[in-house]
């Protein structure tokens, strides 16, 4: 990832509306949600979240799809991983004790498949 696009991905995330929607839309993957849907949840006008959505899209964290009279919104898990990638690269400069916090802090929330789950994908 190029650091210009971090930069503005980051900087898309570092406002509050824009940051919670894009909580909110990881917690609906793979399904999306529509903008309406989006905007009733964090109650936000919808001109208000039009904006901040268009925020989310030119910083490539965030897609549209339209679904007959909705557009529907889904995270990029793509850009979002290369964002974490890049952010976590060499974060310890080769020494392991910096980052061993970070990392055994994500497996609670984010265990690894087990084989039984690797099995049936």
């Amino acid at each position: 990832m190029e650091i210009e696009q971090a930069i503005l991905a980051l900087g898309a995330l570092a406002q509050q509306t824009r940051l919670q929607a894009f909580q909110v839309l990881v917690q609906h993957e793979p399904d999306g949600l529509a903008a309406g849907d989006l905007a009733r949840l964090l109650e936000v006008p919808q001109n208000t979240l039009s904006a901040h959505l268009s925020v989310l899209t030119r910083s490539d964290l965030v897609t549209s799809e339209r679904h007959s009279r909705s557009i529907v919104y889904r995270v990029n898990l793509t850009t979002f991983q290369a964002i974490t990638v890049f952010l976590l690269q060499d974060c310890c400069g080769g020494r392991q004790e910096i980052c061993a916090p970070i990392f055994e802090s994500l497996v609670p929330c984010c265990p690894p498949p087990t084989k039984k789950e690797k099995s049936r994908a």
